[in-house]
C-alpha cells in the first residue's frame, strides 16, 4: 500500500457497498484470472502484474508474484506478518477467507488511522503464480471485502449477462478515467454550492 491510502481514509465516514447485480468483472487475460468488484470504483493503476482500484471508502490492490519452491505455508505466513508490520497494523489475526481453487493464506488487522485491512495470498494450483490481494476498508464493508477476494477465479471465463465486464485497463486509460471522475466531482460540488447559495438567498437567478 502507498500514501494514497492514508489520504483516502482521512475523515471519511463509513457507508457500505454491495456486490450484487451491479458488479464489474475484471479479467487478466494473460494470466487467465478474473475477479469481481462493485462497479462504482475507479482504477488508479494497472499493469501486467499490478492493479489498483478505489472507492470513496475502500481501496483494493492486486499484485502478482512468481511462486517459489520451499516451505510455502511458512514462507507466506511470515511474509504476511512482515507486510502487516510494515503497514504498522495492530491487533492482527488470521483472516477467515477461503477462495475456491486456491490455497489461501490471509491476515487482518487495524491500520494506524483506525481503518481495517485484509491481506490475502492466493496460491494458484494451476500455474506458478501467487495473487496477493490487499484491501483497506472502513467498518461495515467487511462482507464486500470477502466477496471481492472470494470472487477470484482462474482458468475459466466469467461472463454473467447482468454484470459489466472489462479487461484490466492500461495506465493511460486509468488516468483518463480518474481525471474525468475528478472533473465530474468538481462540477457536482459547484452545482451543490450554487444551490445552497440560492436557498440561503445569497444568489438570485437573473
Amino acid at each position: 500500500m502507498s500514501n494514497f491510502l492514508n489520504r483516502l481514509f482521512a475523515g471519511i465516514l463509513c457507508t457500505g457497498l454491495a456486490i450484487a447485480a451491479h458488479a464489474a468483472t475484471y479479467t487478466w487475460s494473460q494470466h487467465n484470472i478474473a475477479f469481481e468488484t462493485p462497479d462504482d470504483g475507479w482504477v488508479t493503476y494497472s499493469s501486467g502484474t499490478h492493479f489498483e482500484i478505489q472507492w470513496d471508502d475502500m481501496v483494493m490492490t492486486v499484485q502478482l508474484y512468481a511462486k517459489e519452491k520451499g516451505d510455502e505455508k511458512k514462507i507466506l505466513k511470515n511474509n504476511l506478518q512482515r507486510k502487516a508490520a510494515g503497514y504498522n497494523m495492530y491487533d492482527t489475526d488470521d483472516a477467515k477467507v477461503k477462495v475456491k481453487g486456491f490455497k489461501t493464506y490471509s491476515i487482518e488487522g487495524t491500520m494506524p488511522d483506525g481503518s481495517r485491512c485484509v491481506i490475502a495470498d492466493l496460491v494458484s494450483k494451476r500455474q506458478d503464480l501467487i495473487i496477493e490481494v490487499t484491501v483497506n476498508y472502513l467498518y461495515g464493508n467487511r462482507e464486500v471485502v470477502d466477496d471481492m477476494i472470494e470472487s477470484f477465479t482462474e482458468g475459466k471465463k466469467t461472463e454473467p449477462k447482468e454484470k459489466k465486464q472489462q479487461r484490466i485497463q492500461s495506465k493511460e486509460d486509468a488516468d483518463k478515467q480518474r481525471q474525468q471522475l475528478e472533473q465530474q466531482k468538481k462540477e457536482q460540488e459547484k452545482e451543490r454550492k450554487l444551490l445552497q447559495e440560492r436557498k440561503a438567498g445569497k444568489l438570485h437567478d437573473a
